[in-house]
């Protein structure tokens, strides 16, 4: 059918994504990182070094692709991640978009926003780098990140996602989102299908830190996509624990959603600026905040519960691929 999906090495097709995780951290940083280089310093080396081992061990399970959907003032380096796909093999797929207002740098498209440009500016920016790549790179997004705050879609935020909309509508690019604290996923999917976007091009992040069946069902009937995809993160930015998180997701895998589901861990696996020292008992609940965490853990207990191997496949195979294939379907 010739349908392709950038990653950082160039186009690949559809067909070739294989077993996807689609929401994974190389490298991250909370904006203000920069100004940190005292003492947390960018270390190329040792980031690279970081990624090839992460990479090698979900390789080791059978992965074939991974999203990094790091917000472009959070540290992400698609040279990085060039890096790491052309030394491992791993097929990597990066995106174009900003962070939630609360932990985003905001200034910058504030600032344009009372001068009454930034809309048009962030249009302009992912139109830029999708179809130019990234900086003078040359590396091309296959994805737009788009992010709410807890509780509501601010207006600095709905920016962002009216602008991608309309790139949507005009390249077919898929859509990732970041939801805080398991809120707002109804009010993005409502927003986004609304505005013209082809639901089945659209991944709803971070559903599991909601473990409300009727939440996930509201953003389940405008036909997007929902990712269980903060495995491994517990006691912290609200997350419920992973029992919990398993009991809904296997609920919704009985009642009929799996052509709807992925699942990721939304691992950092290099901080930029200096690494956060987490107090010991959160350290230890978090222990299990690994990229290879599903394969080792939450499948066998899938399996145990009565999830098949096909519906399984399902998640990290067909899903991924249905959600790059989508753009098939838009018509400009």
């Amino acid at each position: 059918m010739g349908e392709t999906v950038e990653t950082v090495t160039g186009p690949i097709a559809i067909g070739q994504l294989g077993k996807t995780l689609v929401h994974e951290h190389f490298a991250f940083g909370y904006p203000g990182f920069s100004g940190d280089i005292s003492l947390g310093a960018f270390d190329f080396q040792e980031a690279l070094r970081v990624g090839i081992s992460v990479a090698e061990s979900v390789m080791a399970h059978g992965v074939k692709t991974v999203v990094d959907p790091t917000p472009n003032e959070c540290g992400r380096n698609p040279e990085l991640l060039q890096k790491i796909s052309t030394e491992t093999g791993l097929q990597i797929i990066c995106a174009t978009g900003y962070y939630y207002e609360g932990e985003g740098a905001t200034p910058y498209f504030k600032f344009r926003q009372g001068l009454g440009t930034a809309e048009e500016d962030i249009y302009e920016m992912f139109i830029k780098e999708i179809t130019d790549g990234i900086g003078t790179t040359g590396i091309k997004p296959g994805i737009i990140k788009l992010a709410s705050s807890k509780d509501q879609i601010t207006g600095y935020e709905k920016m962002f996602f009216k602008a991608a909309a309309r790139v949507h509508k005009e390249t077919g690019i898929s859509i990732l989102t970041h939801t805080q604290e398991g809120t707002m996923g109804p009010d993005q999917a409502k927003l986004l299908v609304e505005d013209g976007v082809n639901p089945q091009s659209i991944i709803i992040g971070h559903m599991c830190g909601n473990t409300d069946a009727a939440y996930h069902l509201k953003t389940l009937e405008w036909g997007v996509n929902i990712g269980f995809d903060r495995f491994g993160i517990q006691g912290l930015v609200g997350a419920p624990y992973d029992k919990e998180r398993l009991i809904t997701l296997i609920g919704l895998l009985n009642s009929g959603y799996e052509k709807q589901i992925m699942l990721s861990h939304d691992t950092v696996n290099y901080w930029m600026g200096r690494p956060p020292v987490l107090p010991e008992q959160v350290e230890k609940i978090m222990a299990n905040w690994q990229p290879v965490y599903l394969f080792e853990e939450i499948i066998p207990k899938l399996k145990v519960a009565g999830i098949s191997d096909e519906t399984i496949a399902i998640l990290f195979e067909e899903n991924p691929k249905k959600l790059f294939l989508s753009k098939s379907s838009v018509k400009a």
